[in-house]
């Protein structure tokens, strides 16, 4: 079975999105599915069939997480010594050639990537160009719009 990599922050916001599910959204539910079994007549009873497949969604989520959690290698990323190249979970700044724009992305496993919070997956184009190479180093990537060429400034492991 291959363990899926998880950088230690990502495992601790699984893990308290696990719970604040668990303790807050779990009972909410179970309360709205109560509070529609007391308007009577199920078969017709919009708020006790949205209650119900609520709580499906929501317990699907609880099992997905902590299958992922059970099953995740969780890296420590400020121990890591890579001699200065980019491997999973370093947070890399790119100088985009094309736009002459820096932005910054951390390389991280596909259960914590995020784009808008700038946490790429390992398994991404760009992420994927960017493993194994270090400052200085050009890379390209293909991407649906064509190439785009990028320049590695800087890596940390924080």
């Amino acid at each position: 079975m291959q363990r899926t990599p998880l950088t230690h922050h990502g495992a601790e916001r699984l893990r308290a999105e696990a719970a604040h599910l668990k303790k807050v959204v779990r009972p909410q539910i179970i309360a709205a599915i109560a509070e529609a079994r007391a308007h009577g007549d199920l078969k017709e009873n919009a708020e006790y069939h949205a209650a119900r497949e609520q709580q499906g969604f929501t317990e699907g989520r609880i099992q997905h997480l902590e299958s992922a959690l059970s099953g995740a290698q969780v890296i420590d990323v400020t121990k890591l010594n890579a001699g200065g190249k980019v491997v999973f979970g370093a947070t890399v700044t790119l100088y985009e050639v094309v736009t002459e724009a820096e932005i910054t992305y951390q390389v991280v496993g596909d259960l914590e990537a995020d784009i808008k919070e700038f946490r790429i997956a390992i398994t991404s184009p760009i992420a994927r160009a960017m493993i194994g190479r270090e400052e200085g180093d050009e890379i390209v990537v293909k991407a649906p719009a064509g190439e785009l060429a990028y320049e590695i400034i800087s890596v940390e492991y924080v």
